[in-house]
């Protein structure tokens, strides 16, 4: 098996093309304003929006993106005008992780695991 897409729902396609597109995604496929998809910059995996009267409340789904140059990566969005909740800091699970919210509320993290994201020390 191999993860496909994710889709998230949004308010506002072109707002939310624009907000993905500043992460870095790529878009390939944009149907009126109701759909669009966005490939990764690496691996095959892309990131559906799909237009919705109302967002979903309350804790959902985190969307995890993994970056090699986090606090580099991190520091060129905030002269971007990207908003974080937090600057990158490390878990104790071994990742370095910053939290940000796209135009809709949701939750997003990038970060750098390297080896510890499918391999930490206390792996069986």
């Amino acid at each position: 098996m191999n993860l496909n897409q994710i889709t998230v729902p949004v308010l506002d396609i072109p707002k939310s093309i624009a907000f993905y597109e500043s992460l870095g995604l790529n878009l390939i496929v944009h149907t009126h304003d109701s759909y669009a998809r966005l490939e990764l910059p690496h691996g095959d995996a892309t990131l559906s929006l799909s237009k919705v009267n109302q967002v979903p409340q309350g804790d959902g789904i985190k969307i995890f993106f993994e970056c090699d140059d986090l606090d580099k990566k991190v520091t060129y969005l905030k002269t971007q005008g990207v908003v974080f909740k937090n600057d990158p800091i490390d878990q104790s699970w071994l990742w370095r992780e910053a939290h940000l919210y796209d135009p809709d509320g949701n939750h997003l993290v990038l970060y750098r695991a390297g080896e510890n994201r499918k391999n930490p020390p206390w792996r069986k």
